[in-house]
């Protein structure tokens, strides 16, 4: 439980203790629910961060990342109010450039802390708040790690509501620069007054009362690396003082995070970017091939990191403005599918006041949207990293929600065979886009999609359990070859692996014996730090090269599904390396019967 899950727990109590002690005099319907914790489920909303940074003519015609204004975030917010809020959109995010003006020149206050530039938003950041506040809506805003250069003032800028302490005592007396853009001095969090400069920005935006706040350049991550850019106690100093201040504010941190730290952003944030920006930074607000298809390899290892109260964020969602977004409509949806399984938060850079119908329609699919809203958790990869996937969740009712996805730059047919979701026979299939029930399907359903296209459906199992029989890696019986070794693997089903298997390492394994010809969804168990491709063939027949999806380090396990034809009798299955590296082999489990 983090120190603000407490401070609410607390709260709640307190409110209690007072009710009780008056229960004769409150009416029961005065009584209001307590609130519910922050990113209790993927956060909704919108952010303006992909309009400035878009060349599409007239986004920014005062120059680049000129988009910000008040007036602009007016017009946001009266369309997400319009047009997105009953969907569960609720988060009007203001990103960076809000107190900097049109040449990127920073402004601060007596104090060291961002103030707002006066042409880009002459009210104040207090007054766009309570506006977006005037709408039903959540106020977002931002700010880099660290202390920004501009506000060093000589190091004799005083701390708010901190006697005797000023810059110079809150950063290494070397001036050490830090964040994804050496643009802020890195503070030291071993000096008391540094966290009293955090305070009193936390104090500042809670005031004003923003509910939600993006710390960028966030390291390990953002490009950088080493302790100079380590700022886990920035974030950790971030939670600390946010909970000081007795408002909800979500704390959300940025971008590529580093896995190593991934401990840390679950226990001081509430969101974590796991990959690079989004936008393109052409002329649309993103491409498919710049980054929106980056999130597929890089997305699985993180799947096991999300949960209630931190999510993993792909950043944002821009499906809903046609060619200003840059993709065909099968890589707006597909794009809108991946966000939707993985429960990333659902937070579109899109222009609201013209959003096209066909972008309406996937950003208010409620079918969708309740997938990533749902309880089950997110869905993973249960196929290689190949250019046709299939990712799946199993819902608490017992459902699946299945994603098939064609990633390659031409029509393909995908299936999603229900022996690799861990059952057999038959099941009813709902189609959640069209909103359609496609009938009973027997083993598998199969779909061609066009080039980057997707289908997202509910799958519905009325078969029996998958039973399977488990071959570890590591027997004796089977064969190693070139590099390849046997290696402790606390994580392993044994408690071995096959490890090294690269330029030309391989493993055989041997006596996999079924009852039946045919075709079998073999489940591999497989170790790998990295995305690693392996040949993978049964009796020396044509492999095939599959990659394998990281899993985040070299202790976790993961598995995906192959298919493999066996005859009947004894069969071997191998794993050659190549020229390349492959990922480590826990074990193999072969179902009873064929697919």
């Amino acid at each position: 439980m983090s120190s603000r899950t407490s401070f609410r727990a607390l709260r709640s109590m307190v409110v209690l203790a007072l009710t009780a002690g008056f229960a004769t005099t409150v009416p029961a319907a005065a009584q209001a629910d307590p609130p519910a914790p922050v990113a209790a489920k993927p956060y909704m909303g919108w952010s303006s961060w992909s309009m400035q940074s878009s060349k599409y003519p007239g986004l920014n015609p005062d120059g680049d990342y000129s988009y910000l204004t008040e007036a602009n975030v007016a017009k946001q917010t009266d369309a997400l109010a319009g047009k997105l809020k009953k969907y569960g959109y609720d988060y009007l995010n203001i990103d960076a450039g809000w107190w900097m003006d049109k040449t990127w020149k920073s402004g601060y206050d007596q104090y060291g802390r961002q103030k707002a530039d006066p042409v880009r938003f002459p009210s104040g950041m207090k007054a766009v708040a309570d506006r977006i506040h005037s709408k039903g809506l959540k106020a977002g805003i931002y700010l880099p790690a660290g202390l920004e250069k501009g506000a060093y003032g000589d190091g004799k800028t005083p701390i708010w509501n901190a006697d005797g302490c000023t810059t110079a005592d809150i950063v290494y007396s070397d001036l050490r620069t830090t964040n994804g853009w050496d643009s802020a001095y890195k503070i030291d969090f071993s000096r008391p007054c540094a966290q009293k400069y955090i305070d009193s920005q936390a104090q500042l935006i809670a005031g004003w009362g923003y509910d939600f706040l993006k710390l960028d350049g966030v390291g390990p991550g953002s490009g950088k690396s080493g302790d100079q850019y380590d700022n886990v106690a920035d974030v950790a100093a971030w939670n600390k003082a946010i909970t000081a201040t007795g408002r909800p504010i979500h704390l959300e941190v940025s971008w590529s995070l580093d896995y190593g730290h991934a401990a840390d952003w679950q226990k001081y944030s509430n969101g974590w970017r796991i990959d690079t920006d989004v936008e393109c930074y052409c002329n649309t607000l993103v491409t498919w091939e710049n980054s929106v298809d980056d999130r597929w390899d890089d997305t699985p290892a993180w799947t096991d990191k999300a949960g209630p109260g931190g999510w993993n964020d792909l950043d944002s969602l821009d499906v809903g403005n046609g060619a200003m977004d840059g993709l065909t409509k099968a890589e707006r949806q597909s794009y809108a599918t991946l966000w939707a399984v993985a429960k990333s938060p659902l937070f579109t850079g899109d222009d609201l006041t013209r959003l096209d119908d066909y972008g309406l329609s996937l950003l208010t699919n409620r079918e969708v949207i309740a997938v990533d809203q749902s309880d089950a958790p997110p869905a993973r990869p249960i196929t290689p990293s190949d250019s046709q996937q299939v990712w799946a969740a199993k819902n608490p009712d017992g459902t699946y929600t299945v994603a098939l996805f064609n990633l390659a730059d031409s029509p393909a047919a995908v299936s999603a065979n229900w022996t690799a979701l861990g059952f057999t026979g038959k099941a009813a299939v709902r189609d959640l886009w069209n909103h359609e029930d496609l009938g009973t399907y027997t083993n598998k359903v199969t779909q061609a999609l066009p080039a980057h296209g997707s289908r997202l459906f509910t799958v519905t199992p009325h078969g029996s359990a998958v039973t399977a029989t488990a071959y570890e890696a590591e027997a004796t019986t089977n064969t190693l070859s070139g590099n390849a070794v046997v290696a402790d693997c606390s994580a392993c089903s044994g408690g071995h692996k096959v490890g090294n298997l690269y330029v030309g390492g391989k493993l055989t394994i041997n006596n996999v014996v079924v009852a039946k010809a045919g075709t079998y969804q073999v489940k591999i168990a497989y170790v790998s730090g990295d995305a690693r491709s392996a040949a993978v063939s049964s009796n020396g027949n044509g492999a095939t090269s599959h990659k394998f999806p990281s899993t985040g380090d070299w202790g976790t396990v993961g598995t995906v599904s192959v298919p493999l034809t066996l005859k009947a009798g004894a069969n071997t299955i191998t794993f050659d390396s190549g020229s390349g590296y492959a990922p480590d082999i826990d074990r193999i489990d072969v179902p009873k019967s064929s697919s």
